[in-house]
């Protein structure tokens, strides 16, 4: 059975986020009326921008497709151009040659620690 784009979830997860619908399409790029159509069932996206949709915000394809009810994503995608210290730091962490990998993460672990109490 072929998996339909769920545009209630891409409603749920905007509101979720705390983002008007003007401001949910400028994330994605959209004009607020071609967002608008995607929310509104008028328009179903394609594959390609179902995915590019999941990654801007913060969800899974999947979820948007209804194949899973957990809107957690399963990977993420970093820019370096859209943030380069963060790009920077996961290419140090991801790096296990990387002679601050290992503080990075120790670092990570105490700064998680201390904010979850």
């Amino acid at each position: 059975m072929e998996s339909l784009f769920m545009p209630d979830r891409l409603k749920k997860i905007r509101e979720k986020k705390g983002l008007n619908k003007a401001e949910a399409a400028r994330l994605l790029g959209l004009s607020k009326m071609g967002y608008l159509r995607y929310e509104s069932a008028d328009r179903t996206p394609s594959h390609q921008t179902i995915v590019f949709m999941a990654q801007k915000l913060g969800t899974s394809p999947d979820y948007l497709v209804g194949t899973t009810e957990d809107p957690e994503p399963k990977e993420y995608v970093i820019s370096k151009s859209d943030d380069p210290a963060l790009f920077e730091l996961i290419a140090d962490v991801m790096d296990k040659k990387s002679p601050n990998r290992k503080s990075l993460l120790t670092y990570y672990k105490k700064l998680k620690a201390l904010y979850q109490k």
